[in-house]
């Protein structure tokens, strides 16, 4: 597997993004590519929730969301960031965490990668792997932050464990890392089992989302969610067709069989995404 981008797939994916080539690997091109990316891509499991084929590599996240009209979950979101930084000279590690370990221990480390990008002035955390969270890269330490009025905050978990809050509205409440664990077969075995095991949520699940400056737009199931930081609007999705208009309107995505999307959503177990 190959973790950076070759010069053309990078050329390819700053203009996805809309973002020139910067003259030097620095804090403030790591902000502006960041931001880019997470306004740039949905996240989205379609692929798993649909039983779809969906990639760890990052050469298949950049066929599909750069060179198609695709987004990604954790593994490509991060997957493919981690690798166009890389290509563009940022010292990258791809770190092995987990989702909701808070809640249900270290059976969750794996199901979440997310990255550490080494700078002059210390580690910073790119993470656009949380659909709801994040816009712009944030210094790996702990203490609060807030963008665009949401509270976030990375913590002291238990041991050496560090913990990413996300904000009160989110759907995935918080992920747990170690700023130097990094463990590609542990991301590859938990990979395969939320792809294909009968309990994993988002086998279970639809989820798309979205940022904007203004609000996160979310599909839930057969749900839309709208968030701000001052809260959660919910409206239901009265078929197909809207669902469709939504891909291709909010989300800015191709979807194909929206008919059997569709059908499915209506089947699905409405167990938490995050």
């Amino acid at each position: 597997m190959t973790y950076t981008l070759t010069p053309a797939q990078l050329d390819g994916y700053l203009a996805r993004i809309g973002v020139d080539r910067p003259a030097q690997a620095d804090a403030a091109a790591l902000g502006e590519i960041h931001r880019a990316h997470a306004y740039g891509f949905t996240w989205e499991v379609i692929d798993c929730f649909m039983g779809w084929p969906v990639s760890l590599d990052p050469q298949a996240s950049w066929a599909k969301m750069v060179a198609g009209r695709r987004g990604g979950w954790c593994y490509e979101q991060n997957g493919l960031l981690g690798a166009a930084l890389a290509a563009l000279g940022y010292s990258v590690t791809r770190l092995c965490g987990g989702v909701r370990r808070e809640d249900a221990g270290d059976a969750m480390v794996g199901n979440h990668l997310t990255l550490r990008v080494d700078l002059a002035d210390g580690p910073w955390l790119a993470e656009t792997g949380l659909g709801d969270a994040l816009v712009d890269p944030i210094p790996l330490r702990l203490g609060p932050v807030t963008q665009r009025g949401y509270a976030f905050a990375i913590e002291q978990a238990d041991g050496d464990w560090w913990r990413f809050r996300n904000h009160p509205y989110s759907g995935g409440p918080s992920f747990d890392f170690r700023p130097d664990y990094a463990d590609e077969a542990r991301l590859a075995g938990m990979h395969e089992v939320l792809r294909t095991s009968a309990q994993s949520p988002f086998v279970n699940n639809l989820v798309v989302q979205r940022h904007f400056p203004d609000r996160i737009e979310s599909v839930v199931n057969r749900t839309r969610r709208t968030v701000t930081p001052e809260g959660v609007r919910e409206a239901p999705i009265a078929g197909a067709g809207e669902l469709a208009a939504l891909f291709e309107g909010v989300f800015a995505i191709e979807v194909p069989e929206i008919e059997a999307v569709w059908d499915k959503a209506g089947r699905a177990s409405g167990a938490a995404f995050g």
